[in-house]
């Protein structure tokens, strides 16, 4: 059949609860481009979502993958255990910040990541609470929707998240929010219904991912810390989208000179193939019983296999370094464009996990019209961005950290054209 057909066979055999951001229809891919089926090349500033920071194919993890495949595809781990499972386990142990003991565990997904991890906080302290922050993103399982601080499209029409799960307000300064605000929302919230000591767990993002890419403040992270540690809470570090390089530090944590207990992560981790993980206090993941965890995909060994390899490419060429470098082109071109497109209302973002907010002019009123437009404008030449936001206004930037830069340049003057052409 030809492309022009897809949307339709889709449409009838998919359901429509899959949400859909463009009609391309993907034939092949390479580093930061992907053709379609009719030949028509786009630059890619989605990344799949963060996922091949590595860009698409990277020749060293297409090899591992391709040594794996001919040894052994699955056996499950809990069956029978494989040693490149055990080595990626010991790496992480040492890469995720912290000065501590650590252990690993794999799954398949960012949301089972989470799940998991607040399984572990809750039978390690033996609490049930769970606290998370408004504009959050944890995943679209029950426990992930109910710790995800957006209703719409997430939670509507899903009947009643699991219980005993409260959300802070997250600071802002664009919209107003300081970090003091959120402590004493915290402080109220111990006051009039919570008591700390049944609280197991605090989740944050270092940035916030579908929130809008919103950096929390070192002053929020170094409180919830002192907090935690005063209630002997599990302080839960969310870096499915921002862990692997693409803030300019391999976690984000590591900006913020305080550790988190345990440390969920996926996108990144597999530069394309589907494995998660959650490492953090050793006697903390020791805390449930054996088979209280785990899962019969849990750190397939082709996700491994991906993931050592990642790794040796982020050191290998310096991905952390790119990513500042890169992030800082993107701004200082965006923060060019202020006169002409006066929409821009922020610009922001640690490395190459960068956003622009888009207002409507001469007010704080959101615009996600102007900012709709604008990546439809991008797609018609090329260029796939991503919207974001409670609000729906702001376009975040998530191309490979490999993009070269004829690539990137040419992605920048596209961008360029777009947000001027949305303007009418």
């Amino acid at each position: 059949m030809t492309a022009h057909s897809l949307p339709e066979r889709r449409a009838a055999a998919i359901s429509r609860g899959v949400g859909l951001t463009t009609q391309i229809y993907a034939e092949r891919a390479e580093n930061a481009e992907i053709w379609d089926k009719e030949g028509n090349r786009y630059i890619d500033f989605a990344a799949g979502i963060a996922v091949v920071n590595t860009g698409h194919r990277h020749p060293k993890v297409m090899a591992a993958v391709r040594d794996q495949l001919d040894r052994f595809t699955h056996t499950c781990h809990q069956v029978v255990p494989y040693e490149n499972y055990v080595s990626l386990a010991e790496r992480l142990n040492q890469l995720v910040p912290g000065n501590f003991p650590k252990k690993t565990i794999f799954v398949t997904t960012g949301a089972e990541a989470v799940e998991n991890a607040v399984k572990i906080a809750r039978h390690h302290t033996k609490r049930s609470a769970v606290v998370a922050f408004a504009g959050g993103f944890h995943g679209r399982t029950f426990m992930g929707m109910a710790l995800t601080g957006k209703v719409q499209p997430y939670k509507a029409g899903f009947g009643p998240m699991p219980g005993d799960v409260w959300h802070l307000p997250f600071p802002i300064d664009l919209h107003g929010i300081s970090v003091d605000e959120a402590i004493a929302a915290l402080d109220r919230l111990f006051k009039a219904d919570l008591e700390p000591g049944r609280v197991a767990a605090i989740i944050v993002e270092p940035v916030q991912g579908e929130g809008g890419f919103y950096e929390a403040p070192r002053a929020l992270v170094s409180r919830i810390r002192e907090i935690c540690d005063e209630h002997g809470i599990v302080l839960i570090a969310d870096e499915v989208q921002t862990g692997f390089a693409r803030t300019g530090k391999l976690f984000a944590m590591e900006h913020y000179g305080v550790d988190a207990d345990l440390v969920t992560m996926a996108k990144g981790l597999g530069g394309g193939l589907p494995i998660a993980a959650v490492t953090g206090r050793a006697e903390m993941m020791d805390s449930p019983n054996p088979g209280g965890l785990g899962g019969t995909y849990g750190g397939n060994p082709l996700g491994i296999a991906a993931a050592h390899a990642v790794l040796d490419v982020i050191e290998e060429e310096g991905l952390c370094e790119r990513a500042i470098l890169l992030g800082n082109r993107l701004k200082q071109k965006l923060a060019g464009l202020r006169e002409t497109v006066p929409e821009i209302a922020d610009i922001r973002g640690p490395g190459f996990m960068n956003a622009v907010e888009f207002n409507v002019p001469g007010t704080h009123q959101p615009n996600a019209a102007y900012t709709n437009r604008v990546r439809e404008e991008a797609l018609k030449r090329g260029l796939i961005l991503l919207t974001c936001g409670v609000y729906g206004n702001v376009i975040r930037f998530l191309a490979p950290i490999t993009i070269g830069d004829d690539t990137f340049n040419e992605a920048l003057g596209i961008m360029e054209q777009a947000m001027v052409a949305a303007r009418g």
